[in-house]
């Protein structure tokens, strides 16, 4: 498994090795000992698959706050998305600043985000399903949203003629000038 860490070496994309034979394929996606080198020191708890039929899906932008934060490693096991993280450490130099991937099934790119970042992506293709880790459990008091098109934060979705399909939960999240970091 190789890694490459962004976000003051906070984010990492981790790329799984693909083993192809006349068979099919061998891929290693979830090593404790390659974390461990990557000094990620979370504990994953729980496993979540996540499963939209319809393309520009939107889910997020979703955190815990603590002391129920998780962390993320998230794969895509079938499908594409455009994947988003946002810095909520009001320390950081990167507080309130996103970064964007494209995330698919045919790349093997697999992504670690620290609880200390909110989370969400959009499908770009129908029958698009991701798996994810993470190291904590779900607690409805403490999940927040921030409103995925935020104008202070920008993000570019570039969703198709507005088609997103949105949660009523994610469609009232709150402003990011609202937000008050825990961390």
């Amino acid at each position: 498994m190789e890694h490459k860490s962004l976000f003051d070496n906070e984010i990492k994309i981790i790329k799984s090795n693909l083993n192809k034979d006349s068979r099919g394929f061998f891929s290693e996606i979830y090593n404790k000992k390659t974390f461990v080198n990557l000094n990620i020191k979370d504990n994953f708890v729980q496993d979540n698959i996540s499963f939209s039929n319809v393309k520009w899906t939107l889910r997020g932008l979703h955190f815990q706050e603590p002391p129920y934060g998780q962390s993320k490693f998230i794969r895509v096991v079938r499908g594409k998305i455009l994947d988003v993280v946002v810095d909520l450490r009001k320390n950081s130099q990167t507080y309130g600043k996103f970064k964007v991937f494209e995330i698919t099934d045919k790349n093997f790119d697999c992504i670690y985000i620290p609880k200390y970042f909110a989370h969400g992506y959009c499908t770009l293709v129908n029958n698009t399903e991701v798996n994810y880790k993470v190291s904590n459990y779900y607690s409805k008091k403490h999940e927040k949203t921030i409103l995925w098109n935020d104008k202070k934060l920008s993000i570019p979705w570039n969703i198709e003629n507005n088609k997103a399909i949105i949660s009523k939960k994610d469609k009232n999240g709150i402003l990011f000038k609202d937000f008050k970091s825990p961390y």
